[in-house]
């Protein structure tokens, strides 16, 4: 509400456009009911959305955030949701006439006719088993709703080798800016990866595993552990910090969307000179 206060002083000639932007500044948290604080301005501050984490939340306010976001923001964002939750948004949001994308046990809710502003950036996403997924498409949620393209490969983990060449191939030919690359068990994938390419690799270790290293435990320290240069991990599970690094380092690569023009580039084998 505050932010619609600002822009209707605005459009009451109440206050300057310079006024205005200082105001909606300033304006950094929004209380919701008592329960949570809304960052509505981190987009604009750090060009990432929210994402309301479901966990250890109740499903009808895991839905009034996401909604809430959704209507001030034009779309809302959550990660980790049971089918309880999934119940409940689903529900508060047709109340709201918006729409759900669905993103494994994540979600984007949508006000319609929105669509965020595109960046030019590119980002591959690459999981070692089907078990990765959950958190690959948390990663993937939050790389599409910043304007960034995603592509998305599953299940190409070393005990079949064979099964990454032809899809790593393919994917360095769309000329990402940035990986991430989903792994459990032994999660060697993203070292491996890293030692093949010439773009930066984010290491995503999953909970998945047998024994003294299941829960990602042993994931997470091979990843730590690699000697590939250019591998950065973020911590198990963490599909939306994996999703938010390669966002910002994609948008960079890419110019930065409206701030510079992103260049035209010379695709591998084309004879033209490459980065």
């Amino acid at each position: 509400m505050v932010v619609r206060e600002v822009l209707g002083r605005l459009l009451a000639g109440e206050l300057s456009v310079e006024e205005a932007e200082g105001e909606l500044r300033r304006v950094q948290l929004e209380e919701l009911g008592g329960r949570a604080r809304l960052d509505l301005n981190r987009v604009d501050r750090r060009g990432l959305p929210e994402v309301v984490m479901a966990a250890a939340k109740t499903p009808a306010d895991v839905a009034r955030l996401t909604v809430a976001l959704a209507r001030e923001q034009g779309q809302g964002l959550a990660s980790r949701l049971t089918d309880e939750h999934w119940q409940e948004l689903e529900s508060q949001s047709a109340s709201a006439g918006l729409a759900v994308l669905r993103y494994g046990n994540a979600a984007r809710v949508i006000r319609p006719g929105f669509r965020p502003r595109p960046r030019g950036g590119r980002v591959g996403v690459l999981t070692a088993g089907s078990s990765d997924l959950a958190a690959a498409e948390e990663a993937r949620m939050v790389i599409e709703a910043c304007g960034l393209e995603a592509r998305l490969e599953a299940d190409l983990g070393v005990a079949g080798l064979h099964r990454l060449i032809s899809p790593l191939v393919e994917i360095m030919a769309w000329d990402p800016d940035v990986l991430v690359v989903a792994a459990g068990m032994d999660g060697v994938l993203p070292g491996l990866v890293a030692g093949l390419v010439e773009v930066p690799v984010i290491g995503l270790p999953v909970s998945v595993g047998y024994g003294a290293g299941g829960e990602g435990h042993g994931a997470l320290l091979t990843m730590l552990q690699s000697c590939s240069t250019g591998l950065l991990v973020v911590n198990i599970d963490n599909g939306v910090g994996a999703g938010a690094a390669a966002t910002l380092i994609a948008s960079r690569a890419a110019g930065g969307g409206s701030r510079r023009q992103r260049p035209t580039r010379a695709r591998r084998g084309s004879g033209a000179p490459g980065r």
